[in-house]
């Protein structure tokens, strides 16, 4: 009598994974017990040769989320390298609740003839029932996680219809105290005193250069894992970005809506309405550069190569006449003996620099040097918002199941700015080709923009230029975002 074969053996991954780090200190928790489970069904297919492998893949505190977790990293490495014939969780929603990151994962399993299995829900995706209600579930997952994303948007919206603030980081002039904006009072003087300042310089480039001198900086402040943010010196755009806030009028924006808030405001209503008007004016002409009827095309774009400073457009008018020119920030507040490179003539400098572009828009080999450029600096700007986002998940995970709901609330809007903020910069960039003929259609661009659309152009398309008048270089950081607002005005396909 012959005897059936014995089938091959197939090792067995167990996944295990918990939302949050409540209770794993227990000598018996959460994981565990989803481990046993799956370790009793795995004995149960002894026959199908199931050999459960001894290496443990346990993510405790770790959102389902995203696919960033250290022990689903691994896992998928061992199924890289041929370590695993099967995976088996507690749950479908221990793997993923997303359906995008699910089917990602599904795809690779496949592409190794790995099998998945729920322990509780009775499938696996071996067979097409399996995997029929494999879809059916994951899809529920999905749909209950983005129930809760709108539940959280509503209530955040309801919150700002209250005038409470939402969350976020703390900005100059307030304190955060029981989920509230209180006043700093030294801050909220510094406040006052930047709105001043900028009515009377105004212009936001001579604020900033008042405010080194003090050194003043943006706000600094202590995350709940203990890390130091803020503290920097002002650019341009935060310190736009301070003086057209309207929290300081003791308001909250909502649609478009100004809504009286509960915290208390630190500057007058007339000198925020007179600094929004003096900043509308500004962007509608370009600038307090651009403004003059000689145009600064190069405003806040130059840096100085011997001394790497930044470089201020200046003029001066001797009768009839306009000299306009570009000069070194170190020479022009220390003395001209800081600076090894004099001043140079405006118009010569933007001509040069405007046929450089050109130039390197027409050469294919520098063309493709700027989009790889371009395309590194994305990338890396990008890592960062993962990042920020990952952090900001890890917070918001710690409180998934804590009482203090304002707190919990605080947090996952936190994580839905993030996530904002992440897609945008993901969407600033456009595929090569496109770029290529973006940068290609520099000249004709050009030609057809005046001089107020050709200062914005510029601001948007290159972020730096590096001048070295002694050696007669010119060297040029590129923007990737730039590049998309170049393919808009060419109309490239």
């Amino acid at each position: 009598m012959s005897s059936h074969p014995k089938p091959a053996p197939k090792t067995v991954a167990i996944y295990c994974r918990k939302s949050t780090e409540e209770g794993l200190d227990r000598e018996f928790n959460s994981l565990d017990a989803q481990r046993q489970s799956c370790e009793q069904f795995a004995a149960s297919q002894r026959g199908e040769g199931w050999v459960v492998s001894p290496e443990r893949y346990d993510d405790g505190g770790f959102s389902g989320g995203n696919t960033d977790r250290p022990g689903l990293q691994r896992l998928m490495a061992d199924v890289e390298a041929g370590k695993v014939q099967v995976i088996a969780v507690y749950k479908l929603d221990r793997m993923s609740r997303s359906l995008t990151d699910f089917v990602g994962l599904l795809q690779k399993l496949d592409a190794k003839q790995v099998a998945f299995v729920s322990v509780t829900q009775h499938f696996n995706t071996a067979t097409p029932m399996g995997r029929l209600m494999l879809n059916v579930l994951i899809c529920f997952a999905q749909f209950e996680r983005e129930n809760t994303i709108e539940r959280i948007r509503d209530k955040v919206a309801a919150t700002k219809r209250q005038g409470r603030w939402c969350g976020g980081n703390p900005v100059l002039g307030y304190d955060v105290a029981t989920r509230k904006l209180v006043v700093n009072e030294p801050e909220a003087e510094q406040v006052r005193a930047i709105f001043d300042l900028y009515l009377k310089q105004r212009g936001l480039v001579g604020v900033i250069r008042e405010l080194d001198q003090r050194g003043w900086t943006n706000k600094a402040w202590t995350t709940e894992g203990g890390h130091r943010r803020g503290g920097k010196p002002f650019s341009k755009s935060t310190l736009s970005r301070l003086l057209g806030n309207v929290l300081y009028t003791g308001h909250i924006r909502y649609r478009g809506d100004l809504i009286r808030a509960e915290h208390p405001a630190i500057v007058s209503q007339g000198t925020f309405e007179a600094v929004q008007n003096l900043l509308q004016h500004q962007r509608r002409s370009g600038g307090a550069g651009v403004r003059t009827k000689h145009h600064a095309l190069l405003k806040g774009l130059l840096t100085c190569g011997p001394c790497d400073c930044g470089m201020t457009y200046c003029w001066t008018k001797r009768g009839p006449k306009v000299y306009a020119y570009y000069t070194c920030d170190r020479s022009r507040s220390h003395g001209a003996d800081t600076c090894p490179m004099p001043s140079l003539p405006a118009a010569e400098l933007d001509r040069v620099v405007v046929e450089e572009i050109a130039g390197i828009c027409r050469d294919p080999r520098l063309v493709e040097a700027v989009i790889a450029e371009a395309g590194a600096q994305h990338a890396t700007e990008v890592a960062s918002l993962e990042t920020r986002l990952r952090d900001a998940e890890a917070v918001a995970t710690k409180l998934t199941n804590s009482p203090d709901h304002d707190r919990k609330f605080q947090a996952d809007a936190q994580v839905e700015a993030a996530r904002a903020v992440l897609a945008d910069t993901k969407a600033a960039t456009i595929p090569q080709a496109e770029a290529r003929s973006a940068l290609t259609q520099f000249e004709p661009v050009w030609s057809a923009l005046v001089p107020t659309e050709r200062a914005q152009l510029l601001g948007l398309l290159v972020e730096r230029i590096r001048v070295d008048g002694q050696a007669g270089k010119v060297a040029f950081v590129f923007r990737a975002g730039g590049i998309a607002a170049l393919a808009k005005q060419a109309g490239a396909p």
